[in-house]
């Protein structure tokens, strides 16, 4: 990569992008793959969200958007932020992002420069650390153990915090481990932010919608004495099906927003409009969808438990939220596996399970966790059930 910036040549890309792209090229190739490894799900977008579309392209609603949002969508996010935080919020306190990546990509580059420290909690989705990277800043990661659920220990954050520290990413539920935040662990957190206010937060609810047990709790909701210091930021794409409608939203105090803005208008500008129009039916229109589909992912989750614990040397805690299961195959390895493969890593397993039992997953490594494999859970039951029978022949079979 002679000649291109420091930031391309430290990047690097997703491995679950990776995974995908090689399961769908022996896919293309012939074979019967099963692709658990892109977190998307599989339901439809709901009828009246493309109505809604539809009718807004057919009424001329196809013309340059404003920077921030339109005003309708902003609106219907106001409402939704202000049910959710138990405060105002006003539309002119909300930023519509093209997706939740580009909400995370806008703050993140709005606040971090080089010699910055993100605090991250790990295992963690591995966008996190491509952004952070990108920016200049210094990923440090805060593991969160299985027998803990996942979840961030405060004082484990506390003993983090230095003076670079700059930005503490929280992401609940969690990608890859499903975990999900409770308010004690939130007050508790909030209460070392407390102590070192030089330190700011990101929340990612983007699962808020996929909690199987507890309820959805946000940090700007638990400690509103620190607003001025979150960014909450959610979307369309998990919980209504709209992946590929590229729809994010965020609010947070009004300097960030505005950095946030004039990072947005550097590089893409606004969001389609269409998009913003059925981002509206989706916020505004009937919710019952929502707990019928977090009934399906629930049982899917049962149902991959299930089908793991037949699995030989696998270990998986149980997920409370998100479409993820993030099992540990640390009794695979030092083992061969069926067709004679050294697993060493858990790229080893990844890469065994694809090329041996055709089943897509993605290393723990990537999300900073390594020691572990994350298989997708927003599949049909069938491909679900087939997976995780591959998956428990082959750990049967290592040798």
């Amino acid at each position: 990569m002679s000649g291109f910036t420091a930031r391309i040549r430290r990047t690097r890309p997703a491995a679950t992008f990776a995974m995908a792209a090689r399961a769908r090229a022996l896919r293309a190739a012939g074979h019967d793959v099963i692709s658990l490894s892109i977190g998307e799900p599989d339901l439809p977008t709901p009828d009246h969200v493309i109505a809604a579309a539809h009718a807004a392209a057919c009424a001329g609603e196809t013309r340059y958007p404003p920077i921030a949002g339109t005003e309708a969508c902003r609106a219907a996010v106001a409402r939704k932020f202000t049910h959710d935080l138990n405060r105002p919020v006003a539309p002119n306190q909300v930023l519509i992002t093209n997706g939740g990546k580009q909400a995370i990509f806008n703050a993140v580059m709005a606040l971090i420069e080089p010699g910055n420290t993100v605090l991250i909690p790990a295992p963690c989705w591995a966008g996190y650390i491509q952004v952070v990277e990108f920016a200049g800043g210094t990923p440090v990661f805060l593991p969160c153990s299985a027998s803990s659920g996942f979840r961030l220990d405060p004082a484990r954050l506390e003993a983090a915090i230095t003076p670079a520290s700059r930005l503490l990413l929280l992401n609940y539920p969690n990608n890859p481990s499903g975990a999900v935040a409770d308010p004690a662990m939130l007050e508790a957190i909030a209460g070392v932010l407390r102590r070192h206010p030089h330190v700011h937060v990101i929340a990612d609810d983007i699962y808020e919608h996929l909690i199987f047990e507890g309820a959805y709790h946000t940090i700007a909701g638990i400690a509103p004495d620190l607003a001025d210091r979150i960014v909450t930021l959610s979307g369309v794409s998990k919980s209504y099906a709209m992946t590929g409608w590229r729809l994010g939203f965020c609010t947070g105090p009004a300097d960030w927003l505005a950095a946030m803005g004039l990072v947005q208008g550097t590089a893409t500008a606004g969001v389609s409009t269409i998009s913003q129009a059925a981002a509206v039916a989706a916020l505004d229109g009937p919710q019952d969808l929502l707990v019928e589909r977090r009934a399906i992912y629930r049982h899917r989750r049962d149902l991959v438990l299930a089908g793991l614990a037949a699995a030989p040397h696998l270990t998986c805690t149980r997920p409370d939220g998100a479409f993820y299961a993030f099992p540990s195959i640390a009794g695979l390895l030092g083992r061969t596996s069926p067709a004679g493969r050294r697993l060493a890593t858990d790229d080893d397993v990844a890469d065994a399970l694809l090329d041996e039992a055709l089943v897509a997953t993605v290393p723990g490594s990537a999300f900073a966790m390594p020691g572990h494999i994350r298989l997708s859970t927003a599949a049909s039951n069938d491909a679900l059930t087939r997976a995780c029978a591959r998956i428990a022949q082959f750990c049967g079979a290592v040798k």
